[in-house]
């Protein structure tokens, strides 16, 4: 009889933890809606959420993913991530939102806005040997560079102007390298201008649900006078990573070490490296982007899956000088704290 009492009193606690205010979001079964559509969103512990945006991520065709929800786990830690101005975790394959913090703030993104370019590039150029021809004004951009992989630090073959590569080569440099003249001259390529390229830019992020964000230019610096014009949000880089997943190629780019490319008359040979700090140290990492200018801070996106490779999740911060770090505390959390049903 006593063994009977502690049982009913242990199961009764469990009750309270898992399906009461303890697990909030999962007895209420609260729709992501609720965070998307701006009324809020229902948080636990005011960090934690399991909501899903108001359009679906356009994913891979994962048969093992199909049908599995994430769940956070009874007793789940709490994840914290205070040194980041805003921050998001979203689980790709069922589009729901896992941790946010101020995940809608718009802020400037720096060369995150790559990847929205190489996604774009990716679905405008057919053949990706298309040789670009480079010009004036994507040689003397400011930053990081081909032949610069910081800014004012140059050790390598730049640019030149006149200088023809094809398409997928600009995709590595502008990817791996955070290189903005390579960005600068796709975006000339497409929109024959860098408004023009911005204008398209604007659009597809219509086209795609971007309710945060304004894009001026295609490498993500901030035109002199303009910087208030040219923001994002941690949900809407979120968005834009789970539509560049439906393109592989950009992702092996992304994972690769370091490269080299060539100008079409095989005269000029330009190293590119990456700036992945992860890149054989996290399992199962399927990519990083990182962007910085001293408006927008230390920024960086990632996506990674978990041991199954059944799973991925996609993580984004904005403004955290300990980006790094951050980051790896949120896949950890991620396989850690949720459990796919």
């Amino acid at each position: 009889m006593r063994t009977l009492i502690i049982f009913i009193i242990a199961a009764g606690i469990a009750y309270s933890l898992v399906i009461g205010d303890g697990a909030y979001f999962l007895a209420r079964g609260e729709s992501a809606l609720d965070f998307f559509d701006g009324r809020g969103s229902r948080v636990l512990g005011e960090q934690n959420t399991i909501e899903q945006p108001t359009m679906p991520f356009v994913t891979e065709n994962r048969s093992l993913a199909a049908g599995f929800d994430p769940e956070l786990r009874p007793y789940a830690p709490q994840l914290s991530i205070v040194t980041a101005h805003s921050s998001i975790i979203l689980d790709v394959d069922s589009g729901k939102v896992l941790y946010e913090r101020n995940a809608r703030e718009e802020r400037q993104i720096a060369s995150l806005t790559k990847l929205f370019t190489a996604t774009i590039v990716i679905e405008r150029v057919p053949d990706l040997d298309e040789l670009v021809t480079i010009d004036e004004e994507a040689v003397y951009a400011e930053g990081t560079r081909v032949g610069c992989p910081r800014s004012g630090f140059c050790n390598g073959e730049r640019l030149k102007s006149g200088e023809q590569v094809t398409v997928r080569d600009l995709l590595k440099a502008a990817l791996m390298n955070s290189a903005n003249d390579a960005a600068i001259a796709l975006g000339k390529h497409i929109g024959k201008t860098q408004a023009g390229f911005a204008r398209i830019m604007n659009e597809r992020a219509q086209e795609l649900g971007l309710e945060n964000s304004h894009f001026c230019t295609p490498s993500g610096l901030e035109p002199d006078g303009r910087e208030h014009e040219c923001y994002s949000s941690a949900r809407d880089v979120a968005l834009i990573t789970a539509q560049a997943l439906k393109y592989g190629i950009l992702w092996d780019m992304m994972r690769t070490e370091k490269t080299y490319i060539t100008s079409y008359d095989g005269k000029y040979t330009h190293e590119i490296f990456n700036t992945d700090e992860l890149l054989g140290q996290l399992p199962n990492l399927i990519g990083t982007k990182t962007g910085f200018t001293p408006l927008a801070g230390y920024s960086l996106l990632a996506v990674a899956s978990d041991q199954t490779e059944n799973h991925r999740v996609i993580a984004v911060l904005l403004d955290d000088p300990y980006r790094w770090q951050s980051i790896r505390s949120m896949f950890d959390w991620s396989f850690q704290a949720i459990d796919w049903r």
